[in-house]
């Protein structure tokens, strides 16, 4: 897996309203709560020593309920709000130290910003809005009106261009500010409710296009939502914020299956573990591993020391051929073939090392073998039990890998 390559960090942001807000900072105050801070001071701590990282090319979701600190936080992210203390660092360089000039340079080409009110100019057709961040930059009327239906099609609104604002739904009227922000090709997106006025259905599609786009596009994304479903389907990673502080964040796997206190808890209380955990959590190195070059009594011994009756064969490169059962290889050795080369398997059921239990599930109903986990080369990286997935249901994950066992693959007995 290649290294990560960290593009924004936040180091101990506080944001705080009030006369004289660095008196909220004080040491001293460390233990009390905002509510306590706001009668004593008269301050509102809207932000509390906030840090987090994001890396390139991930969906970062900031999600909190009403009053949290979420929309704050994403407008301190490019100084709409300037905040009182802390650093923003995008690439290694904090904004917080840029000059006026500095700043709107950084606000054109660096990153792009969608809100949950689209922010669409009503007096301008479709495309002349989506090119609206170009013509700021001054490029040409030709040459923006060209990434601007780019854009367009991109979010699926091609033939829309010369429509008003005002003639299309809220949905499409999200996916124009979309298209615009697009339009600029900024590396980070920062997106600050974009889908909560969207009905359900329109909302799921919206969500859909959005990991769609992103796998296509590998933007960086800074998603704020108050939608904790919303926030486990697009999220590579999550932060979840209450009173202005962030009280966990990691991967959806994580929060789910180890909420750091009560109040985290009762999002997850009710998600379904079998969407959110994936093979690689609880899949094991492959026990039973043979070449094509190898001999069948190659076979036979990798299965003895596994104490297991199947054995995965693997080509060239590692990539999975299939399964052989210790009723073919005896066979095979009584027949004196001497490599394992072409010789007819078992098929074996393969899923990718993201697919969640939730898939993997009905494909084991279906097979008496393990299931494979390969990667997208097909090469074999570890295989799945049915042991494991039901220690993955109930343990959620955290030591099932360990599960899939010598009871679950049945004694190996040479036939």
């Amino acid at each position: 897996m290649a290294e990560q390559e960290l593009q924004i960090e936040v180091r101990n942001l506080w944001k705080v309203f009030g006369n004289k807000p660095e008196r909220a900072l004080d040491p001293s105050l460390a233990s009390r709560s905002r509510s306590a801070i706001q009668e004593d001071l008269g301050l509102v701590v809207a932000l509390r020593d906030v840090s987090f990282q994001v890396n390139r090319g991930e969906i970062f979701v900031v999600m909190g309920l009403s009053g949290s600190g979420k929309s704050t936080l994403v407008r301190c992210l490019i100084r709409l709000i300037e905040p009182t203390s802390g650093a923003v660092r995008y690439d290694g360089a904090d904004i917080f130290g840029f000059t006026p000039k500095q700043l709107i340079q950084f606000r054109r080409q660096k990153v792009a910003m969608v809100f949950q009110h689209y922010g669409l100019l009503p007096h301008r057709r479709v495309l002349d809005n989506v090119a609206y961040g170009l013509e700021i930059r001054g490029l040409e009327k030709e040459t923006r009106y060209k990434a601007a239906a780019a854009a367009i099609e991109r979010v699926g609104l091609k033939g829309w261009e010369d429509y008003f604002p005002n003639e299309m739904s809220g949905g499409m009227q999200q996916r124009v500010g979309l298209a615009r922000a697009l339009a600029v090709d900024p590396e980070v997106l920062l997106m600050d409710e974009p889908f909560s006025g969207l009905d359900p259905l329109i909302r799921r599609e919206m969500q859909d296009d959005l990991i769609s786009l992103e796998s296509e596009l590998h933007k960086t994304i800074v998603f704020i939502t108050h939608d904790f479903n919303e926030a486990l389907k697009i999220g590579d990673r999550i932060a979840i914020m209450r009173d202005g502080e962030i009280v966990q964040q990691g991967s959806p796997e994580e929060i789910v299956t180890r909420p750091a206190d009560d109040y985290v808890a009762q999002f997850v209380k009710d998600v379904s573990k079998a969407k959110i955990i994936h093979a690689e959590a609880i899949m094991q190195e492959p026990q039973a591993v043979v070449q094509e070059g190898q001999a069948p009594e190659a076979a036979l011994q990798a299965m003895r020391n596994a104490d297991t009756d199947r054995v995965f064969l693997l080509g060239q490169s590692g990539i999975l051929q299939g399964i052989l059962t210790a009723e073919r290889v005896t066979a095979l050795v009584h027949q004196h073939v001497t490599g394992l080369e072409q010789v007819q398997t078992e098929p074996v059921m393969t899923v990718g090392p993201t697919d969640s239990l939730e898939k993997i599930v009905p494909m084991a109903a279906r097979t008496e073998h393990p299931i494979a986990v390969i990667d997208d080369q097909g090469r074999l990286v570890g295989e799945v039990h049915r042991g494991a997935l039901l220690a993955g249901m109930v343990e959620g994950g955290a030591g099932a890998a360990s599960t899939g066992s010598d009871e679950e693959n049945g004694p190996w007995e040479r036939k």
